[in-house]
């Protein structure tokens, strides 16, 4: 059964590394506190049961990918180029909505800590691995990542997002994980 994905456009493409052009989107936020590791569950069935039914209209959404991840922008170079270190606990965790969908189209969410929210069309610089959901995995790649864009001349103008596409009962081998960081 196939989910519908982020529209994107691959610019440029070198190893698992890609500069993507992405379209406008909506996503479902919500704002979650604890550790990298924890937080994408406290938030999940949160969103999960927004678009399950649980809003004003009591209208189901249909699932999409990725589920994204990222921090709040506390973050504080520490030794340029890569080095990162996060000042708060606290994650903003999105569903993105249909692409059928506008912002106004959107049952309102009955939970006050969801948030729907319009980005524009956005410019990444993405890295694409499989493995286990560990801050370890995620942190190591996000090092390749920035280290790749400082070879290309890349500045951020975001912080990094981690993007996951597949189930957790997915083997781990299989999952499909992303981080994704907005540049100019």
């Amino acid at each position: 059964m196939a989910i519908e994905e982020a529209s994107y456009v691959v610019t440029m493409k070198e190893n698992k590394f890609e500069l993507r052009e992405y379209a406008p989107h909506v996503v479902a936020t919500t704002l979650v506190e604890g550790n990298m590791e924890q937080v994408s569950n406290k938030a999940f069935m949160k969103l999960f049961r927004y678009i399950s039914g649980s809003n004003v209209s009591r209208r189901k959404v249909a699932m999409t990918a990725p589920v994204s991840q990222q921090p709040i922008g506390e973050k504080i170079q520490m030794t340029a180029p890569v080095e990162q270190q996060r000042a708060e606990n606290k994650w903003i965790i999105s569903f993105m909505m249909p692409k059928a969908y506008t912002l106004d189209m959107l049952p309102q969410p009955e939970d006050a800590s969801i948030t729907l929210r319009q980005f524009p069309a956005q410019r990444m610089a993405v890295v694409r691995y499989s493995g286990t959901w560990s801050e370890k995995n995620y942190l190591s790649h996000e090092l390749k990542l920035i280290a790749w864009m400082h070879t290309k001349g890349l500045t951020p103008i975001g912080n990094a997002i981690w993007a996951r596409y597949n189930p957790p009962f997915t083997p781990w081998f299989l999952r499909r994980n992303e981080i994704m960081i907005p540049i100019n």
